[in-house]
């Protein structure tokens, strides 16, 4: 190996550098796979990360609809005023 040793015989303080090197590579595929890892909503995390994702007001509406506290008027009556009052993005759970 005469090109790290220049014809010494022993690599120097060069040899350091490649162990360096692969811990430095490695260390940030870690921590990159760790922090994409985190990002997008769970099946336990709303989207904006403050309630359950069931605790929207259009998945409540909807379980009280599908458990018979209220009746197919008043369900329509109260979907078009969280229509108008937020807006249907798809957040918020499924009806």
């Amino acid at each position: 190996m005469q090109t790290l040793a220049h014809g010494t015989g022993d690599p120097g303080p060069w040899i350091l550098l490649f162990p360096l090197v692969w811990v430095t590579v490695v260390a940030t595929a870690v921590a990159f796979l760790r922090r994409t890892g985190r990002r997008g909503p769970g099946p336990w995390r709303a989207a904006d990360g403050l309630r359950p994702a069931g605790d929207s007001p259009l998945a409540v509406l909807g379980r009280r609809f599908a458990s018979g506290e209220i009746d197919e008027d008043e369900y329509w009556r109260r979907l078009s005023v969280l229509d108008e009052q937020f807006g249907r993005t798809g957040k918020g759970g499924a009806l």
